[in-house]
């Protein structure tokens, strides 16, 4: 019987009965890292360079994320998976991200409200 174009193909190929998976080029994996290597070294110069407060924590974190999310992203394969896969990986941080900005309002409040309180007694 024919098959039909609407059945499955496989689109590894297959050598000796076993399915070779898919190959990325390796020139993805070297800018990778290299990119991992710019962002590491600008991160180094963050403290070199003595940059203090809010400054200095903000670029540290936004080159962490970076390179978190490239190594995650080619590294881990997630760039190439499903949507739900990325939601396993992206949801959780964010909601941590939304409990922690609610605990800080929250804080704030609380040390707002005692400092009324106990500043008038």
């Amino acid at each position: 019987m024919e098959q039909s174009s609407m059945e499955h193909q496989p689109q590894a190929a297959t050598v000796g009965g076993t399915h070779e998976g898919q190959q990325h080029p390796i020139r993805l994996y070297l800018m990778v890292w290299g990119l991992l290597f710019v962002l590491s070294a600008a991160s180094y110069l963050v403290d070199y360079m003595e940059f203090q407060g809010g400054l200095r924590w903000s670029l540290i974190l936004i080159f962490m994320m970076l390179k978190a999310g490239l190594i995650v992203a080619v590294f881990m394969h997630m760039a190439w998976e499903r949507l739900a896969l990325g939601y396993a990986i992206l949801l959780p941080p964010f909601i941590i991200l939304v409990f922690v900005v609610i605990m800080v309002f929250e804080s704030d409040y609380t040390l707002l409200t005692r400092l009324t309180e106990f500043a008038t007694q």
